[in-house]
């Protein structure tokens, strides 16, 4: 009988010590995915560097919706999104803001240079050098596209690409 009671104490011991250590080390995959920005929620406001070295805020409420692109010049996807990107600021730029963030800490700002001037980019494009914002709004997959509402709410979130056709609808459903 005390050697039974013994047991049960022990194992009550070991399993009050798994959870204790479980809930306070650190958090694993499925937390960390909680935490990403997600639709429904506001998006961070962030400040980066344009291409000209001029500090620019982006993020939080605008007066437009705005499509925020983390993308790098050697993602073949984001090569090929981008002349539809620019297509969009062309014919939307009174109702949309795009901002290119290139995740530089993870390219070289030459060849992101080369890749903007290549495709004729003129929307607004921001050099992410420490990796910062790229890792605040938890990207880990190129191009990464968040369309923002006026409010600063997140709407979309988007991993790869869309069709120029996708995107209008996108873009006429939340301005």
């Amino acid at each position: 009988m005390v050697r039974a009671r013994s047991m049960v104490i022990l194992i009550a011991i070991l399993t009050l010590l798994a959870v204790y250590q479980n809930r306070t080390g650190e958090a694993g995959p499925a937390a960390s995915m909680e935490e990403k920005p997600k639709v429904g929620f506001l998006a961070p406001a962030f400040e980066l560097p344009d291409l000209e070295d001029r500090p620019v805020r982006a993020g939080g409420a605008s007066d437009k919706l705005t499509m925020i692109n983390f993308w790098a010049s050697w993602c073949g996807p984001c090569d090929l999104e981008a002349p539809d990107l620019q297509k969009l600021h062309e014919r939307h730029g009174g109702k949309l803001r795009i901002i290119g963030v290139n995740s530089t800490k993870y390219d070289r700002e030459r060849e992101a240079r080369a890749f903007v001037d290549g495709h004729g980019l003129t929307f607004t494009i921001l050099m992410d050098r420490t990796g910062e914002v790229t890792e605040l709004y938890k990207v880990s997959q190129f191009p990464t596209t968040l369309l923002v509402d006026r409010n600063g709410v997140i709407r979309e979130r988007i991993i790869g690409v869309l069709s120029r056709a996708q995107w209008e609808a996108l873009i006429d459903k939340w301005s």
